[in-house]
């Protein structure tokens, strides 16, 4: 019987076939493993970057007072603006930061940093910026939302003012009320950190997408939990001191945190080449 044999029948199809993605042909992020002295050394990289160009860093630093001293400003004659001055200081900061992140990489690659360059470097990285922040925003707004309903529900009576939110928050006999309020914040804040804390230098130096930026963001805090919750709390401390003399200290803290993020993102995240595309530059000659 041979095989054009008429009643040899081909076996069919399988009417399932698993779908099988191709490989990768970009590089893939890889998360290193970090220590709890990384962040004194992206703080002390930071701090060489202020002092290799501080007059970009002044710039920047000013920026970030005068938005200090207007928010300042703001919650004490005007209180129910202050949700709206926010958003527009979160509108501006990630390209404030962006401009800082730009100066490190020059310096990184040994070139000379300028403030021109580091003014209109999110023009290329425009939507994938836009995109973040929108979310960013979305997060801040959603985080007063919650705020303002954990204080209808523990004041009945009605919002209190500017001086009765301040007085109900350091008043121990709210203790309830200070436990949920710092509960939610908290929440509010690890997410909008966890969000931010590498995805904006990612941006700028991979020239990603907004949603893959993010997702690396978050994978690189549930990657490196102690680490990364200790270099939060280290930027909080900083930023706290930095305002005391009516926020002055911005006009250096903010420069040198912004710098250190910077070297947090290349600590932080490793990137690697795609099989075919590293098998095809080691046969290249």
């Amino acid at each position: 019987m041979t095989d054009s044999d008429p009643a040899i029948k081909p076996e069919p199809e399988p009417a399932y076939r698993p779908y099988v993605p191709p490989p990768s042909t970009v590089p893939q992020a890889v998360m290193r493993p970090l220590g709890l002295l990384d962040p004194l050394r992206w703080l002390r990289a930071g701090a060489r970057d202020f002092g290799a160009a501080p007059g970009i860093g002044l710039f920047y630093g000013l920026c970030f007072w005068a938005m200090a001293v207007v928010l300042g400003l703001v919650f004490r004659n005007k209180p129910e603006y202050v949700m709206s001055i926010a958003s527009g200081c979160l509108l501006l900061g990630p390209f404030l930061a962006m401009g800082l992140y730009e100066v490190s990489r020059r310096r990184e690659q040994g070139a000379r940093p300028t403030l021109g360059a580091s003014a209109t470097c999110w023009e290329p990285h425009l939507r994938s910026m836009a995109l973040l922040v929108l979310v960013l925003i979305v997060l801040e707004l959603l985080w007063g939302r919650a705020s303002l309903v954990v204080f209808a529900v523990f004041f009945n009576t009605g919002m209190p003012s500017t001086t009765g939110v301040m007085q109900a928050i350091f008043n121990l006999d709210n203790l309830d009320f200070i436990l949920v309020y710092l509960l939610v914040g908290g929440l509010f804040a690890l997410l909008v950190y966890s969000t931010a804390v590498v995805s904006i230098p990612m941006i700028l130096d991979r020239d990603t997408d907004a949603i893959s930026a993010a997702i690396t963001s978050i994978r690189v805090v549930a990657a490196n939990p102690i680490t990364m919750g200790w270099w939060g709390a280290l930027i909080a401390l900083l930023i706290i001191l930095a305002l005391l003399p009516w926020g002055a200290g911005l006009l250096v803290v903010g420069p040198v945190v912004g710098h250190a993020s910077w070297h947090a993102y290349r600590g932080a995240v490793r990137w690697q080449e795609p099989p075919a595309a590293a098998g095809k530059s080691a046969t290249s000659p």
